[in-house]
């Protein structure tokens, strides 16, 4: 099961969930962790896709507010990453703000977002993978990423259990410091020749087709994040085949 808003059979989900936890700033993520397990204490699916989307508005408001300062473009940024109804936009907007608000620090929420990896990895969760993605496309909504964001990033997957070469790969798909590499993106070498480097990028296809998504509970309002990563990758892997051609 995937977290889907029109599959959870309540009246509004998100207004039960932000009733429960009332509007206070101050310690909002132990308040939210209470009244998720209190209201799906007999579905623990549910209760893993909800904790799941929540950490996600969290980290993504927070990751908005690294740099000191919130953009419109960085909250349109999240919208497009995070679909979800327009008669919940009020309530999600008020988890977000709290979220903004709250004492804990962005640590805690990565901390309980990376106990939810659906494969049980304990490291280079596939499903951790989109929430980086997710919050490198806000990052740099606002046409540059800013050093603490960087840091705030790099220490999120330092959380999630994501190793140095892996960031860099997820780096590379939104940052390019000195030119595109698209070796890089696609984690194959220079020196590989080119059957190996169509049968990796077909493993790479395979990995992240919205199917195998699904079966890792990957939340459908984060798909919109993967497809930004399957267009880097196709591109990626465009660019390596005209130029072997060429060659």
């Amino acid at each position: 099961m995937i977290f889907d808003f029109d599959c959870l059979h309540i009246s509004s989900f998100w207004e039960r969930l932000v009733g429960a936890i009332g509007d206070a700033a101050g310690n909002a993520l132990g308040r939210v962790v209470e009244a998720i397990r209190t209201l799906f204490e007999g579905d623990p699916e549910t209760r893993r896709q909800v904790s799941f989307s929540v950490a996600i508005i969290a980290l993504s408001a927070k990751m908005a507010k690294a740099d000191g300062v919130v953009t419109e473009a960085e909250v349109k940024a999240f919208q497009q990453i995070f679909d979800f109804p327009d008669e919940e936009a009020r309530n999600v907007a008020r988890l977000y703000n709290l979220a903004r608000q709250d004492i804990a620090g962005y640590e805690a929420y990565a901390s309980n977002l990376a106990n939810l990896c659906s494969t049980g990895a304990s490291q280079n969760c596939p499903m951790l993978e989109n929430v980086i993605d997710g919050l490198f496309h806000i990052a740099k909504a606002d046409g540059l990423i800013h050093e603490k964001e960087m840091a705030f990033l790099a220490r999120i997957a330092e959380i999630f259990r994501i190793d140095e070469e892996r960031f860099r790969r997820i780096m590379a798909r939104h940052v390019h410091l000195e030119g595109r590499d698209p070796y890089l993106i696609l984690g194959v070498s220079r020196d590989d020749d080119f059957a190996t480097i169509r049968k990796h990028y077909r493993l790479l296809v395979s990995e992240h087709h919205p199917d195998r998504l699904i079966a890792r509970g990957v939340p459908a309002a984060l798909h919109a994040a993967a497809n930004e990563r399957m267009a880097a990758l196709n591109e990626a892997y465009a660019e390596i085949e005209k130029e072997r051609r060429a060659a």
